[in-house]
């Protein structure tokens, strides 16, 4: 779980049960390493959709057309080497929560489909002609500066807007320096039971 009890981390964390309790798509903000995985965990586990699942993807790990499959899904021959039907993270996510991590990193194409699914709650599979409906609360995750994307014609405004409707943004440890033994506490405990 997150750990830390300083007045940084305790006002992320009482904005972090507000998020869950709405159904809002919610964007963490901040630096590399700032735990962003584990606030979006944090809510999804305190929502009213805690017992769908929590899925997850690294928008940045992911071509677009392997992104695009992995979170659509994709039809038995839509592209060579696709021998079988495949579920995507959205479909996977039903009922749940889909974090999209490193949301900053994707092409101003994909930005358009990914825009389509949160407006409309609806998709195709790559290769399908059948549209699919899901109920899938999204919390997106990004370093980047979106403001300056979005300015830069980098980022589109309107999926900027769809997905910055709840803001948490993430402190890094420079200036949480009163969890620091908390924080060496737990990762000398799991190292040590590690080895």
């Amino acid at each position: 779980g997150i750990v830390g009890g300083g007045p940084a981390i305790r006002a992320v964390l009482k904005r972090v049960d507000a998020a869950a309790r709405s159904n809002a798509t919610v964007l963490l903000r901040g630096e590399t390493g700032t735990g962003k995985e584990l606030f979006a965990r944090a809510i999804h586990d305190a929502s009213p959709r805690a017992k769908g699942p929590f899925v997850k993807v690294n928008c940045a790990a992911l071509s677009e057309s392997v992104l695009e499959s992995e979170l659509f899904g994709h039809e038995k021959g839509a592209f060579t080497g696709a021998i079988n039907q495949r579920i995507g993270r959205f479909e996977l996510a039903h009922g749940g929560t889909l974090f999209l991590d490193e949301i900053g990193e994707i092409s101003p194409a994909f930005q358009a489909k990914l825009l389509r699914v949160l407006q409309e709650g609806e998709f195709e599979r790559v290769g399908g002609a059948k549209t699919l409906k899901v109920d899938v609360r999204i919390v997106c995750a990004t370093n980047r500066n979106l403001e300056e994307a979005v300015a830069k014609n980098q980022f589109r405004a309107d999926l900027y807007y769809r997905i910055n409707v709840v803001t948490l943004l993430l402190p890094p440890l420079r200036q949480r320096v009163e969890d620091i033994p908390a924080l060496a506490r737990l990762f000398l405990e799991r190292f040590s039971n590690e080895n």
